[in-house]
């Protein structure tokens, strides 16, 4: 397994960057990845297959991994991933969370998804910030001809509101530990399973703070589970207000809702970005002079 330096994060952060996404290998243990392929196994067999031509009747998804496997909360706390993608979006928020962390599997005879930005589940402007960037975690071998992902070259950021993309799509090839990193601004898509396997991975997202997350966090880790949680994990999924005070429970930080302090009257407390809480203090200042 790689560890992830500073001078990796910078590399890999720059790779982003410059074409939209990066492979990073051996990024965690296969025997990490097997423990929670063989966590997720009963879900993947009984869990239905999709409807509608964007998910596909031949793909089968759920989510709320983080309370199905302990071994999931590796992928989605991955130290050197999180510095990365926090490189990538602190110009546009105070803190990012999990957006999203599902599971999926490709059957075979399933045909190539329909190339699209998973920005767009967000109608924001486009071609500047940055909203969210996605981890695909292989569970078995991702290959050209089982429905590894398709990433097109340079298809994010300005070039997102371009007719075409740039380049032609490449297929991110990967091994069970190894990782894709891939801007909400790059165009992808799971590839065609053209072979009698099923192809199956992990997709954990991270997203600016302030926006709806695709997967309801609070009602996936409800605080009764998040309390079980470690608070980085807990913060990550939501307890955690983002200034100013985005996200409040009873105007206080809803970490409250996991250490019993809500269950009292509670006052609210500004929770403001340093250049707004001394905006208010010196216009606090003027009204007593």
């Amino acid at each position: 397994m790689e560890t992830m330096t500073l001078p990796a994060v910078e590399r890999y952060s720059a790779e982003l960057r410059a074409r939209g996404y990066c492979i990073i290998r051996r990024a965690l243990p296969r025997a990490t990845i097997a423990a929670l392929d063989e966590d997720l196994s009963e879900d993947f067999a009984r869990t239905p297959f999709c409807e509608g031509g964007f998910y596909g009747a031949t793909t089968k998804r759920f989510g709320r991994l983080l309370i199905r496997s302990q071994h999931a909360a590796a992928l989605v706390r991955h130290a050197g991933i999180l510095a990365s993608v926090e490189t990538l979006l602190s110009p546009w928020c105070d803190r990012i969370q999990l957006n999203v962390a599902q599971a999926i599997a490709i059957h075979p005879g399933a045909p190539a998804q329909m190339p699209h930005r998973d920005q767009d589940m967000w109608r924001a402007p486009a071609g500047e910030a940055e909203y969210l960037v996605n981890v695909m975690w292989p569970l078995t071998h991702f290959t050209a001809d089982n429905g590894a992902t398709m990433v097109w070259p340079g298809s994010h950021g300005a070039n997102a509101l371009a007719a075409e993309p740039p380049n032609a799509p490449v297929a991110a090839e990967m091994e069970p530990g190894d990782a894709l990193l891939f801007l909400g601004s790059t165009m992808h898509g799971a590839g065609a399973n053209r072979t009698g396997e099923v192809r199956r991975g992990i997709v954990v997202g991270y997203s600016l703070g302030w926006l709806k997350p695709y997967e309801n966090q609070w009602l996936a880790y409800p605080p009764e589970v998040a309390r079980r949680f470690d608070p980085e994990l807990a913060a990550l999924v939501g307890y955690r207000q983002h200034r100013p005070n985005l996200g409040n429970f009873e105007g206080q930080c809803p970490s409250v809702l996991l250490d019993g302090q809500a269950e009292r009257p509670l006052a609210a407390i500004d929770a403001l970005r340093p250049d707004q809480a001394a905006m208010v203090e010196a216009y606090a200042a003027s009204q007593t002079t």
